[in-house]
């Protein structure tokens, strides 16, 4: 079962040893925000709530549009 699991993933697994990246910087800004939705249980508007999440993250723009 493990050895069909690597054959499938294969080019993945060896991508990962060949290119030097990595998502661990996202994966601490999406964490980072969960907790700050976790805290923020009551806010009753949403732009507040996207304003301190851009403000704690150090953003001044964001490049979608909501609403």
């Amino acid at each position: 079962r493990s050895a069909q699991t690597l054959k499938n993933w294969q080019n993945e697994i060896l991508n990962s040893f060949r290119y030097n990246y990595s998502n661990g910087f996202l994966e601490g800004i999406n964490n980072l925000t969960k907790v700050m939705k976790r805290n923020a249980f009551g806010f009753r508007s949403f732009l507040r709530f996207r304003a301190k999440i851009l403000l704690t993250h150090k953003y001044k723009r964001m490049g979608t549009h909501i609403g």
